[in-house]
């Protein structure tokens, strides 16, 4: 499904390497968990990986399609279907939690379904279905500005869903919460994964949480993965090599 041969990615003003040699394969309905030391190039991963930036040498594809190879109406297709979540979710504070996941439909919806106010009925059923999804439902009419940090970030993730996304970029998507949030946006992500075939790829720092919950751990050290396993924990020795400590 997604593919990254010899990613290559050089930062800064002096072009020096971030991203060397990184080699991945990733299967629709993965929840895959990216884990490294601090500058180790997560983010600028998972950006290129999303499309939000480019890179300088190597390819990646999605379903078999080059991104380098993508016009303008493919690029959008491809950032529709694969949504970036940052670390903080960008929600409109002032609306509440089934407007914000509406605000998603309308890309898919055109505008003249807005216009025409089609959209009032059916779509907020459908931005309840979304929230429901995400354990919400009970929230879906409280102003964004009153949700906890892991009530925002699932609502980001159910407009994320209501744009059509399959797969989902997650940036540290659980920086800053209380372990019982933190540990309830990781179970909805898996759960997306295991009943919807949602594809997750999130960088983390929190290790216990991803062996907890994704089924796939990667360690990013030195510009490439060192680490892949499936449906384990990681050893010891595996978290030295990816942390170097």
């Amino acid at each position: 499904m997604i593919t990254v041969r010899n990613l290559k990615k050089l930062v800064g003003e002096t072009k020096s390497t971030l991203l060397s040699n990184v080699n991945m394969h990733i299967e629709q309905g993965e929840m895959v968990a990216i884990i490294g030391g601090g500058g180790s190039g997560k983010t600028t991963l998972l950006k290129c990986m999303s499309g939000r930036i480019g890179w300088d040498r190597g390819e990646i594809t999605y379903h078999g399609e080059s991104l380098s190879s993508f016009g303008l109406w493919k690029k959008y297709k491809y950032r529709k279907e694969c949504a970036y979540l940052a670390e903080q979710p960008l929600l409109n504070p002032n609306k509440t939690a089934a407007k914000n996941v509406l605000s998603g439909r309308f890309r898919s919806s055109g505008l003249w379904k807005v216009a025409s106010g089609l959209i009032s009925k059916n779509e907020h059923f459908t931005a309840y279905d979304y929230l429901d999804k995400v354990g919400l439902l009970d929230r879906a009419n409280v102003k964004a500005e009153k949700l906890s940090g892991g009530e925002k970030q699932r609502v980001a993730i159910g407009r994320a869903l209501a744009w059509g996304a399959k797969v989902i970029y997650a940036d540290e998507p659980v920086t800053g919460l209380d372990p019982h949030s933190a540990a309830r946006v990781m179970e909805d992500f898996r759960k997306l994964c295991a009943e919807d075939g949602l594809t997750v790829i999130c960088c983390l720092n929190n290790i216990e949480l991803a062996e907890a919950h994704c089924s796939r751990i990667m360690g990013l050290a030195g510009g490439e993965i060192v680490v892949d396993v499936t449906k384990r924990r990681l050893t010891e020795r595996e978290k030295q090599t990816i942390l170097g400590r």
